[in-house]
Formats: C-alpha cells, sequence, structure tokens
C-alpha cells in the first residue's frame, strides 16, 4: 500500500508494517545526492520549495519510484528504506555502526585475560589492528609487547589507530620523578584512581602508558573498569547515581602559565542507549565544589559512595608494567592509578600521549570492513 500525504507518505513493509517517510528526506536521500568519489552530499536541500511533494509515486518490484515537481526522478530500494523506518517502538537501524559494540564488563582477575598485541604485529598486519581496536571497544583496555625503547615507538603506535591528541600537557608526557613537580604524576606518591585531564572541555579518549623503564621497587599499575562499577552502582544506589549523571562538577588544572578549567558530569551517559558510556573521576583536579547547600548535603554522599567503590577490591586490577610495554586504555571509561615506589629505587619513566575516540572508532570501522573478525566467521 502507498498513501501520500501532505508532509510525506506511507508505504506497507515486506513484515507488514506501515512506514512513513517524509518528502524531504526522501529528496535529500536520493541516490544522486551523494558524490560517487567523495561520498560527501552534493545536494542543497535548501534550494528546494515549501510543500515540497512528488507529482508521481508508485511501487515497481522492490524499488519505490518518484518523480519530484521539477522532473527529478528518484528510486529507492524498499529494503534500504526499510532500515531507516523508526517509530517509538522501533529503533532506527540505516546507520548499522560497526564501532557500537556491547562493552564486556571485567573485574580485578582481568589482567591475565587482558588481550596482548605485539607491535610489530600490528606495524605489519592492519587486520591485527582491527581487533586491537575492537579489544578497546569491548574491554576499553589492551597491552602492546615489544615496543621499541624510543619516542617514535610510541608515536607509531598511536598513528595506527589516529591522530595524537593535544592536551594542555602538550602532544606527549613524561611520567617520572622531578625537582619540581607540576602534578603528582611526576612524584614517587601514590595516585589515586582518576581518569586523566577532567579539566580539559572534551576529556582525552584513549590513552597510551609506553613503560620505557621500571627499576623502581613498588610502583604497582592499577586499573578498574569504571562502566562495571557505575552499573553495580546504579542498582544498589539508583538516587546516587542519577544525581551523578545530571550534576556538572568543576575541575582545574593550574600551574604558573595554565588555568585550565571545565565542569562534567561523574558519570555520562550514552545519548542513544542511555547505557554508563564513561566516567570522569579525579580527586586532586577537582576544584572547590560550589553547588547550593542542599544539593552538596546529596552530592557527597553519592560522591564519597561511588569513590569508594571504585576501590573495590572486586574491581582493582593491579599488575606491574614493564619495560617494553605500553598499556592503552578508555580514559573515559577505565580509571587508573598506581601505588607509590621507593625513591632513588631504581629509574621509573612512561610516556605517555592520547588519541580521541572517534579517530579509534574511525580506524575500526575502516579496517573491519576489510578484515572481517574470524571469531564472527
Amino acid at each position: 500500500m502507498l498513501v501520500l500525504g501532505e508532509k510525506g507518505l506511507e508505504l506497507g513493509l515486506a513484515n507488514g508494517e506501515q512506514a512513513y517517510f517524509n518528502y524531504y528526506w526522501l529528496r535529500d536521500n536520493c541516490a544522486s545526492s551523494w558524490d560517487a568519489e567523495t561520498q560527501e552530499r552534493i545536494y542543497d536541500i535548501l534550494e528546494e520549495p515549501d510543500h515540497l511533494k512528488p507529482t508521481t509515486a508508485y511501487i515497481e518490484g522492490s524499488v519505490l519510484a518518484l518523480e519530484w515537481p521539477d522532473g527529478h526522478q528518484s528510486k529507492y530500494d524498499l529494503a534500504w528504506l526499510a532500515r531507516w523506518h523508526t517509530n517509538d517502538n522501533r529503533p532506527c537501524l540505516g546507520h548499522g555502526d560497526l564501532a557500537q559494540r556491547q562493552r564486556q564488563p571485567w573485574y580485578a582477575d582481568h589482567y591475565p585475560q587482558v588481550q596482548r598485541f605485539s607491535f610489530p604485529e600490528l606495524v605489519e598486519q592492519p587486520a591485527k589492528v582491527a581487533d586491537w581496536t575492537e579489544a578497546l571497544l569491548d574491554e576499553g583496555i589492551a597491552l602492546l609487547t615489544e615496543m621499541p625503547n624510543s619516542n617514535e615507538g610510541l608515536q607509531q603506535a598511536c598513528e595506527l589507530i589516529g591522530v595524537v591528541r593535544a592536551s594542555f600537557s602538550g602532544y606527549t608526557f613524561d611520567v617520572r620523578t622531578e625537582a619540581n613537580p607540576v602534578n603528582l604524576a611526576y612524584t614517587n606518591k601514590a595516585l589515586e584512581l582518576h581518569t586523566d585531564l577532567p579539566p580539559e572541555e572534551l576529556a582525552p579518549g584513549i590513552q597510551f602508558l609506553h613503560c620505557r623503564v621500571n627499576d623502581a621497587i613498588g610502583g604497582e599499575s592499577l586499573f578498574v573498569d569504571a562502566c562495571s562499577v557505575a552499573q553495580a552502582f546504579q542498582a544498589q544506589y539508583p538516587d546516587y547515581f542519577n544525581l551523578l549523571t545530571e550534576l556538572k562538577v568543576p575541575f582545574r588544572y593550574t600551574t604558573n602559565f595554565q588555568d585550565v578549567r571545565a565542569r562534567q558530569v561523574i558519570i555520562e551517559l550514552d545519548p542513544h542507549s542511555g547505557e554508563v558510556s564513561g566516567i570522569h573521576f579525579s580527586q586532586h583536579l577537582a576544584d572547590v565544589f560550589d553547588f547550593p547547600p542542599d544539593v552538596m548535603d546529596e552530592f557527597y554522599p553519592a560522591f564519597r559512595k561511588f569513590g569508594q567503590m571504585l576501590q573495590d577490591p572486586k574491581y582493582l586490577m593491579r599488575f606491574r608494567l614493564n619495560a617494553g610495554e605500553c598499556i592503552v586504555f578508555d580514559n573515559h571509561r577505565v580509571v587508573h592509578g598506581r601505588t607509590s615506589f621507593v625513591a632513588g629505587s631504581g629509574a621509573r619513566h612512561l610516556r605517555g600521549c592520547y588519541v580521541d575516540r572517534n579517530e579509534m572508532r574511525s580506524t575500526y570501522r575502516s579496517l573491519r570492513a576489510k578484515y572481517p573478525s574470524v571469531k564472527e566467521d
């Protein structure tokens, strides 16, 4: 059945459902609207008249055919249209994003199962890069091995999945003890669990920490899947959870030449699925909380309870990062820290940088389309 309305048409789908499509949407998505070489839209919907409506519409086999007032003809495969049919009870399936994958939760005992990838193999085999980025999408963490002891090695690893993202720390940063540190990371002190750089308007996405040398006594690496914690937090303390998804908390980073500030929700939700998609958590970069008194009375119990759950041994993965290894993780999903180490007991040097999550997702989509996963065949 095909019915033309004032603003759009209704047609029957193969599954028996009635689907509605706006006329401007149909004209905007005619196959001729896209450049064949660049895949960019070359058609200008703004040039169309008000009250656009086709002069002719019919279904021929598996194709919807339309003719517009200016004489232009458009044809749409009915199966393609069905992918874009949506209503209150039916999500749109049109984009079919390969990078929209189910997050796999993990806990304190996960270290032996952390997926490991040889750096030389990644350089030589793009299919391995697809597997690596898939691990980052699914688990939010992976370990690179056989890393060269050079600055260039870290940059090359980053550029396998995206462009190095600059931050207020520069393009890269070195985690080692300094005589006059501007950051707790540049001391031998313990670092509490945190995500990096919440004072940035958009905190960096994928973080790399390349261990160049680690001969110090102590300094265990600490990692937690904060999304797993947040899901448990939601189940146990729903009111606290809702507050931390709505209230924007002030963060700040200051030095003699910088004053970086931003407000972030502690727990971020995916705008489409409503699921936990990440967190912003850093006590050492939290600014003075400035909420009204009644909100403060609610905020601190929620903030403290969530922070305490992040430290629960059930979730806390501990291990020693060794020279030649690079831990790579989603800075919006995974909180990290370290235990203190003995000053003067040996050299400890980690070099770090970031790549945006969107860069990583783009790489995954491109590579996975070329190199389908063996596990899914």
